[in-house]
């Protein structure tokens, strides 16, 4: 019998969501419009312009790739979208991939289109289109009409996610765009639009309902007046994910998408119909396919041995203490509880009325089991070889783990345009029919291809019209390509676009950096490394990578984890592992562990780790035993099939072991100042029922702690960050000038209180005036910043991305300048260099001459841009050289080759003691030089 999923939520969504959250409004088109114009401006005037910033990469794994565009008439050129990390191009099969669409509006990437007409002509929706926890929403469409090198604005600002685009084959100027709409709320800006001028204006021609908007979007190669159309209705919330509804349905349209007529012969109808997929077949039009997500649960039994989770469910007192000690003890141990629950204890327990037997079975259940295990139709294949007239289910058995129950993440297929039987489909796996979607056998799965490991979790496949067994495949783990139609693939994974949680270090020398990235499991690799050139980073852990900690007194040993709160600790030169998860007492409420769910390291004992469910928990042994510390410090709200009312940052005062703060999604930030003796609920002035995204302890002060919070899962994008001075007694917002966007992270600086970094959904900012003031480092993409750290040896701020990988910063200059930022000039003492008498000349005659290269960093405390001399002078304060730049208010950086005299024989700088000075009008600054 099929059942719904969740036959309560239908309900509890509508009272729930208007009750406890009505006061949390999605943000207008006007607000997103001005943060996106703030953020621009903030940009060209920054003062970190020249500042230099590197990325470290990983690119052994990959981003997860939205689209593939590949030019018609040259296959070797071709530009890949990525999720949350803009758009690349090639020009060379992908040897080399560059980005092209950095500081546009938004990087998160729906579709990419390239005009059949005009192929100079580059579409880009923004705001991808799997509906994920990270889908970041976008802000419209932009179109180039120069191959990527130039792009502008072509409107639809509030679509948020585009799912598909699609151009006239003979008209540059037509094209169509379907839009899925706000991911959190609803709107009306969803649906499919159609533009006749090339975008300068656009006509809403498909809308069904504010809840329902366009996933897919197809044309007839041989008619462009023929469209196909799937709406897809969803409903995702920070508590529940209704994956399906009445407004799911595929619309055909044969007057070129101004009107349309919704198809209902023979496909399924009703409240489950989730995601749909489209294709149309090249080689006969006639025939067109169609995925669909169908979220139908089919409630049966599974077979056991034994006792099972449901046989507690209403098991009396007596009959349970009538069980065979070995068959309860079989179950105990098959179902992981720990090893202090007997069978001889919880009977005893039971006896004593400490709990009910019931707790036996409420006892087990987790969010990723769910996520996973679920047993719902899934994925199933509809075909009309009568151009939409009629449909048939063809797949003849169940499509089983194509989708699990996250099919929103999915949901699509291809049709070979040269053979319309041969079809894909994908999901976890990507399957492959011969036989128009009867019978299907996997490709790309791991292993395959002398031992390659192809990455799962597929979005975006391309095949060659000129050759069909030429494939593009784009999935979670970056790019991967085919010339025998799936057998073999080789990796194009040279972009650094991963999607990073977290970041972390430890104090090897060089130091190391560690990161959790979604989907891609838990890597560390050098801090020094240079993406595709230096040594590559190291796998530690697999899952959606989370938080990762390395014990800094020795790195063997490694805290990692991933989704919904799966922790280890790696002893890592025992090759030992150990599940650390805290779990709940029999008879208590299970523990709610967050997708990332929070874990921290003590300052002042490295064996001591705090771990956030609804409750704190703390171990004094490493994660070996666990005790919680704090009631729930959540609202405690109800959840649906989404974890909710969890705990999401934890922060350990570095100067006071008792002080610890947490923060929940529901908007509750707690403290307690006696170690977990007891909590005061310190949210009282914070925006209520904000996800607290980050509360930081200050390293300078006990009774200092700053905290972010975000409204994206109300698709809210506000700035909200604060700062306490009395241990959350009150609250004094330091959101200065910073645009509207979602705050991930708030840190501040261990040497210089005044200093802070926060790290938004568009880019990363420094304030020198802890919060009065804050200037974008244009250097680094306009990606998300989800987490901030500092070393504290290095003194490197490292920020982990989720779309652009890691980057790190030296900040000593910040510490310079810090109460200079008036001054004239404020010179940076540079590095010392090694003399050498292979300065100037050259190798071979092929080659460039050898020269050297100091780079000089100052800062200029004015507005515009002024003339600045620079004065060589040796240890007996009398000049040697001079030279002259050019500089603009900020940081500035010049490139020194140390040439005293230019000509066929140059000259160099001796070795020796120097100093250089470096004025502007009539201020100087002083910092010395040495060459050894």
């Amino acid at each position: 019998m099929k059942k719904l999923r969740y036959p309560f939520l239908i309900l509890f969504c509508a009272l729930f969501s208007q009750t406890v959250f009505a006061q949390v409004p999605p943000s207008s088109i006007q607000e997103i419009e001005a943060s996106v114009d703030q953020r621009q401006s903030m940009r060209s005037s920054s003062i970190f312009k020249d500042h230099p910033i590197r990325s470290v990469g990983p690119t052994i794994m990959s981003g997860r790739v939205s689209d593939v565009a590949v030019h018609p008439d040259n296959d070797r050129v071709f530009y890949v979208g990525y999720a949350s990390g803009g758009v690349y191009k090639t020009t060379n099969g992908g040897i080399r991939m560059q980005h092209v669409f950095d500081h546009q509006g938004a990087l998160g990437i729906g579709d990419l289109a390239i005009s059949k007409a005009n192929p100079e002509i580059i579409w880009v929706g923004t705001g991808e289109n799997n509906s994920s926890r990270s889908s970041y929403a976008g802000n419209g469409v932009y179109k180039s009409s120069d191959g990527g090198d130039t792009w502008m604005y072509a409107g639809l600002r509030n679509t948020q996610h585009i799912g598909r685009i699609v151009t006239h084959p003979s008209d540059e100027n037509t094209a169509w765009v379907a839009s899925i709409g706000a991911l959190y709320s609803n709107n009306a800006e969803r649906g499919v639009f159609k533009t006749i001028d090339g975008g300068n204006t656009w006509t809403k021609t498909l809308f069904v309902n504010d809840s329902t908007g366009v996933i897919d979007l197809i044309i007839n190669p041989d008619d462009p007046n023929v469209l196909y159309a799937a709406a897809w209705e969803r409903d995702r919330k920070a508590w529940n994910f209704k994956e399906g509804g009445n407004g799911s349905a595929i619309y055909k349209s044969t007057d070129g998408g101004v009107n349309w007529s919704k198809l209902t012969n023979g496909l399924p109808q009703g409240d489950f119909v989730g995601r749909i997929g489209l294709d149309i077949s090249q080689s006969n039009p006639n025939t067109v396919y169609a995925v669909i997500d169908n979220q139908f649960e089919t409630k049966t039994e599974r077979p056991s041995r034994g006792l099972s989770q449901s046989s507690f469910t209403k098991m009396s007192k007596k009959d349970f203490l009538k069980l065979k000690d070995s068959d309860l003890e079989r179950y105990l141990r098959s179902n992981r509880f720990p090893a202090k629950y007997t069978a001889e204890s919880v009977k005893a327990d039971v006896e004593s009325n400490k709990y009910q037997p019931r707790a036996l079975a409420d006892y087990l259940g987790d969010a990723n089991a769910a996520l996973f295990n679920t047993d719902i139709e899934g994925a199933e294949i509809y075909r009309s070889d009568d151009a939409g007239a009629s449909w048939e289910k063809v797949n003849e058995y169940k499509l089983e783990r194509v989708f699990n129950t996250y099919g929103y993440y999915f949901g699509q297929v291809r049709v070979d345009p040269n053979d319309p039987e041969t079809i894909y489909t994908w999901g976890v796996p990507i399957i492959k029919s011969t036989d128009g979607g009867k019978t299907w056998f996997p490709i790309a799965e791991n292993g395959i291809g002398d031992g390659q490991g192809i990455h799962v979790d597929h979005h975006s496949l391309w095949i060659n019209p000129d050759n069909s067994n030429h494939l593009l495949l784009g999935n979670d783990g970056g790019l991967y390509e085919s010339y025998d139609g799936g057998e073999n693939f080789i990796a194009h994974n040279t972009t650094a676009v991963g999607q990073f949680y977290a970041v972390s270090y430890d104090m090897e020398e060089p130091y190391n950096i560690y990161g959790g990235l979604q989907d891609n499991g838990t890597f560390y690799g050098s801090s020094r490394s240079v993406p595709n050139r230096s040594v590559e980073w190291s796998r530690l852990f697999g899952g959606d990578g989370m938080h990762v900690y390395p014990d800094l007194r020795n790195p063997n040993t490694v805290y990692v984890g991933f989704q919904y709160g799966n922790y280890s600790r790696l002893d890592r030169d025992e090759g030992k592992v150990t599940r650390i998860t805290p779990v709940h007492e029999l008879g208590e409420d299970r523990y709610r562990y967050n997708w990332n769910s929070p874990i921290a390291i003590s300052h002042h004992n490295q064996d001591i780790i705090y771990f956030g469910s609804q409750r704190l928990n703390r171990s004094l042994d490493r994660g070996n035993t666990w005790e919680a510390i704090s009631p729930d410090l959540t609202h405690n709200l109800p959840n649906g099939d989404v974890p909710y009312s969890t705990l999401t940052t934890i922060a350990e005062s570095p100067l006071k072991f008792n002080v610890i703060w947490v923060g929940s999604d529901d908007g509750r930030v707690h403290v307690t100042m006696n170690g977990g003796g007891s909590w005061n609920d310190v949210s009282q002035g914070l925006p209520e029922r904000f996800w607290v995204s980050e509360v930081h302890a200050s390293k300078h002060d006990a009774a200092t702690a700053y905290v972010s919070l975000n409204g994206y899962r109300f698709d809210n994008f506000e700035t909200h960050i604060y700062k306490t001075t009395d241990y959350g007694k009150n609250w004094k917002p330091i959101k200065g000038n910073l645009p509207d966007e979602v705050t991930n992270v708030i840190l501040q600086d261990p040497f210089n209180a005044e200093i802070l970094y926060a790290g938004l959904d568009h880019g990363t900012y420094v304030s020198f005036n802890d919060g009065g003031e804050w200037h974008y480092l244009a250097n680094m993409p306009n990606v998300a910043t989800y987490d901030l750290v500092i070393h504290p040896r290095e003194k490197d701020l490292i920020a982990g991305t989720h779309g652009r990988s890691i980057y790190v910063m030296d900040i000593e200059h910040m510490h310079t300048v810090a109460d200079r930022l008036d001054d004239a000039v404020t010179a940076m003492e540079p590095a010392s260099i090694r003399s050498s008498n292979r300065w100037g000349q050259q190798s071979v005659a092929y080659r460039a001459p050898f020269m050297p290269n100091v780079p000089l960093m100052y800062y200029l405390g004015s507005e515009g841009t002024e003339e600045v001399e620079v004065i060589v002078s040796d240890d007996e304060g009398k000049k040697v050289h001079s030279f002259k730049t050019e500089g603009h208010h900020g940081f500035n950086q010049y490139n020194w080759n140390l040439m005293t005299k230019d000509g066929e024989n140059p000259e160099f700088l001796e070795k020796g003691e120097y100093t250089l000075t470096f004025k502007v009008n009539n201020a100087q600054h002083e910092v010395p030089f040495s060459i050894k």
